[in-house]
């Protein structure tokens, strides 16, 4: 694929979508550590389920002005006169089971700051904080066992499919594909 940058690029990088682009390079596979952006990432993720990520990027900031930033304490507190304008909202997804477990994932989500301190920890330790180096997958024994952990917890939309998805974009996994000019980048990714 020709790229008007000369630089080669994960196969699934739409270049005549700047906005893509940037997502590609500037965001996915990076490690994440910042809880406010490991909500957004996983509500984005649940939104995704059966559609394109790029739809859902494309929305991203109505995403943010309807769900007040991913302040997951707002979230959590959204009541039915919130949820019932979030189901209105053209910007967005107004899927009603999608936009609930939003506010499920939320409260969840706080009770794991609470546990761990910040959810970013809890994260991160399922790989010991490390970097998983692996591509053409969509599902692994990792996002198998957070699944798992997440739907005992109570959160919805975290099937195993989603949350390997959440790990590449926050980047406990780095699956950039060989030729991307990202795949073997210092400083951005944790190279093994």
């Amino acid at each position: 694929m020709e790229w008007l940058d000369g630089k080669a690029r994960c196969c699934w990088a739409n270049p005549k979508n700047e906005r893509y682009i940037r997502y590609h390079d500037e965001e996915w596979g990076i490690p994440v550590y910042d809880d406010r952006k490991l909500f957004e990432m996983l509500i984005l993720e649940g939104f995704q389920a059966g559609l394109s990520w790029e739809c859902v990027l494309n929305k991203r900031d109505a995403f943010r002005r309807a769900f007040d930033g991913f302040d997951p304490e707002k979230v959590c507190s959204y009541g039915q006169e919130k949820l019932e304008a979030l189901q209105a909202d053209p910007g967005i997804v107004r899927n009603r089971l999608k936009i609930r477990a939003a506010v499920t994932n939320a409260q969840v989500f706080l009770a794991i700051q609470k546990e761990f301190g910040r959810f970013s920890d809890y994260l991160w330790q399922w790989t010991e904080g490390r970097v998983i180096h692996e591509a053409g997958k969509s599902s692994s024994p990792l996002s198998d066992a957070l699944s798992r952990d997440l739907k005992q917890r109570g959160m919805k939309f975290v099937g195993t499919t989603i949350l390997y998805a959440y790990l590449q974009a926050v980047g406990v996994i780095c699956s950039h594909e060989e030729g991307c000019f990202l795949k073997h980048v210092k400083g951005n990714h944790s190279v093994d």
